[in-house]
């Protein structure tokens, strides 16, 4: 059964999009005073308390005793994502994180084929070989999967597609141990990517998209993640 997140999980959730996503707080602003920011979030001080307690846990904010609540000067987007792995909220199960790769990645994909320069190709074709190998010598592969599926979001030039992978690496890692002895999963892992880079090392951008989106549903699929 999923886990229900708790009220004070989501109010930091909502405060951290405030400083990543709205760019309303930055790095070393003022947060409003707990009256205010409380009122505005309609929650309650003492839950307020505790999604502030979350994020300075997790590097996000700190406070400055007789001065208030900061965003830390060093917070970036970066580290703020890699902070998700620490609450509540981000500790969602393979269906969630799959799910976030089916709606992203296939796009990614897409535009890394059309945008990936010659060097950033053979990149992300070495990946894929090596992946191939490590599943050939029965060795871990966590390691060369992420790289293969970070190589082709920077291919894609967008900053936004690349700070999401700290959070695709959730998905990679899980996915990587639950198929660790499952020959179908490997078998599909195999042939997906060899289809992928087919796809890419031709500069073809909607065959790319399918079969990235191939990919994530057979794993979703011998996974039982549905």
């Amino acid at each position: 059964m999923k886990q229900m997140k708790r009220l004070s999980d989501n109010i930091a959730e909502d405060i951290l999009s405030m400083i990543t996503i709205e760019e309303r707080f930055l790095p070393g602003d003022k947060l409003p005073n707990e009256i205010e920011l409380s009122e505005e979030l309609q929650i309650s001080r003492t839950t307020l308390r505790e999604a502030i307690r979350i994020l300075v846990t997790n590097g996000v904010l700190e406070i400055k005793r007789g001065k208030g609540t900061f965003v830390k000067k060093e917070v970036d987007l970066h580290d703020t994502m890699q902070s998700l792995n620490g609450l509540s909220h981000a500790r969602i199960n393979a269906k969630d994180l799959y799910e976030m790769r089916l709606i992203f990645e296939p796009e990614a994909a897409y535009y890394a084929t059309l945008r990936a320069s010659d060097a950033e190709l053979s990149r992300i074709l070495e990946y894929g070989n090596q992946i191939e190998q490590k599943i050939d010598q029965g060795e871990d592969r966590t390691d060369v999967e992420q790289k293969f599926h970070k190589s082709i979001a920077k291919a894609t030039h967008n900053e936004f597609i690349d700070k999401l992978m700290p959070v695709v690496f959730q998905a990679i890692d899980k996915g990587v141990q639950l198929s660790q002895k499952n020959e179908q999963v490997v078998k599909d892992t195999l042939n997906d990517h060899k289809l992928i880079m087919e796809f890419m090392k031709a500069r073809n951008p909607e065959g790319a998209r399918s079969a990235m989106k191939i990919h994530i549903l057979h794993a979703m699929k011998d996974l039982r993640i549905e």
